[in-house]
């Protein structure tokens, strides 16, 4: 575990500061480098449609509304068709998962400031497959996640993949799998050079969701902006938190395990220590979460309000959400140019709104510029969720 290190915001201050990686090479040994060992998401990749799919409601030892791990994930996604849907292989068979070990291979790196490639060898290292699903044509490998991250670790992909391709004829198509409030978002990946670890290339993308009986349209989100009432400012500083989706994802987690410290918050989740401060206190000014102490240390829980609107269906947790946020005036007024206007990209407007507002704590031009992306973004979250 204490080289286990899923994304570089993980990775120890030293490590950091030198430009450092690590990889296991075998059971007990691993070597340590300047390589480039993750690969990011790129930004474009939030843009994709959502498509919708069915889950068979006569199952009832999997419900769709309590999924709280990345096994569960995955069992939800192939029995709901999302996997044979994504790789276009009709008959599928859950045939490889857990831990083995990655056999014997070689492969190449890219190490930052030279232009050779270093070699490294591996011998019988340890690696695991989250599911592994054989079709006609192909091996489908998955690396599952049940939280946001901004890059992962090639490694989860690249170990798999090389030893599969050494045991059977058929295609091995790596995937990546993300689940979170109710979003299954689909990533298949291909390796140009089967002996080049940096070759990794993202060739489709898809987003699943499970078919709700109610939407959200225009008509939804108008009703709740002209009905909400609007509350003072609360004396917590104004949130720098651009992605709605990490604070619902960080909601979520908190709800499984119930209290985090900032400490775990960046340990076991792809949160930068500055980022796990930015999101918790953007909970806390929605009202959803509490920073107390426990043992001197300061931990993050769920308020009363948080845990009851994370038991409501997708669908009326979404509605809650949006009401959150529309009941503060700064939010409110931007979207309501947005309905007037078909667009928000002046971000000169949006701060005028923000000087009106009586925002806490925001008290120079440049914080005004910073937290005027968190306003943004949290309304083109509440844009993205209009079903056409």
């Amino acid at each position: 575990m204490m080289t286990k290190f899923d994304h570089r915001s993980q990775l120890p201050k030293i490590f950091t500061d030198h430009k450092l990686s690590i990889l296991p090479i075998s059971r007990g040994d691993y070597i340590i480098g300047r390589f480039r060992a993750f690969h990011d998401f790129t930004k474009d990749e939030n843009s994709t449609k959502i498509q919708k799919t069915n889950f068979p409601h006569f199952l009832e030892s999997l419900n769709p509304k309590e999924i709280t791990s990345e096994a569960t994930a995955i069992n939800c996604a192939f029995i709901t068709g999302i996997i044979q849907d994504f790789t276009g292989e009709s008959e599928l068979h859950s045939t490889v998962s857990g831990r083995m070990s990655s056999s014997s291979f070689d492969f190449n790196i890219d190490v930052d400031g030279q232009q050779d490639l270093l070699q490294v060898k591996v011998n019988k290292s340890q690696i695991e497959i989250d599911g592994g699903y054989e079709g006609n044509d192909s091996l489908i490998i998955i690396e599952a996640k049940n939280y946001i991250s901004d890059d992962f670790l090639v490694r989860q992909l690249f170990y798999p993949y090389k030893l599969w391709i050494q045991k059977i004829n058929k295609k091995v198509r790596p995937v990546f799998l993300t689940y979170t409030n109710g979003i299954f978002h689909l990533r298949e990946y291909i390796f140009t050079d089967n002996e080049y670890y940096n070759s990794i290339k993202l060739i489709r993308q898809q987003k699943y969701a499970i078919q709700e009986e109610n939407t959200i349209n225009i008509e939804v989100i108008q009703n709740i902006l002209n009905k909400v009432c609007l509350i003072q400012e609360p004396e917590i500083p104004f949130p720098q938190a651009d992605s709605f989706e990490r604070i619902i994802n960080l909601c979520e987690l908190l709800k499984q395990k119930l209290t985090f410290t900032k400490e775990e918050i960046t340990q076991e989740y792809d949160f930068s220590w500055r980022q796990a401060g930015y999101y918790s206190d953007a909970a806390i000014y929605l009202g959803l979460v509490n920073r107390g102490q426990e043992n001197k240390t300061s931990v993050y829980k769920l308020t009363e309000k948080g845990i009851k609107l994370f038991e409501l269906s997708l669908f009326d947790r979404k509605l809650q959400l949006i009401e959150l946020i529309l009941t503060h005036e700064i939010f409110n007024k931007t979207l309501k140019l947005y309905f007037n206007q078909g667009d928000i990209s002046n971000k000169k407007e949006v701060i005028e709104i923000m000087y009106e507002s009586n925002l806490y704590n925001v008290n120079s031009d440049k914080t005004y510029e910073r937290r005027s992306s968190t306003v943004l973004g949290w309304i083109k979250w509440i844009i993205s969720l209009i079903e056409e």
